[in-house]
């Protein structure tokens, strides 16, 4: 199992958990798995089958914009969206 970080931002569709344990081998099958228990996740991450703009993934302290990036068992996911300001 892996753990999902999900920001406050993000609550409204995991019913306020701010964390989520998923299993899958790429960050595309964890986002699957977590949508069918949290129907709506894959869209507000995955926007024509890329990373919404406006949000960056850590998958391990690396950031990736890539859905086939490798998930292990033990591995931590982090949803970073964007902070505006000016």
């Amino acid at each position: 199992m892996s753990t999902v970080f999900i920001p406050p931002q993000m609550r409204d569709l995991t019913r306020g958990a701010e964390r989520l344990a998923a299993t899958g081998t790429t960050l595309r099958e964890v986002l699957r798995q977590l949508d069918a228990e949290f129907p709506g996740l894959y869209a507000r991450v995955v926007v024509d089958n890329a990373i919404a703009p406006g949000l960056a993934v850590a998958v391990d302290g690396s950031m990736t914009s890539k859905l086939l990036t490798a998930i292990r068992p033990g591995s931590e996911i982090h949803f970073l969206p964007a902070i505006g300001g000016g």
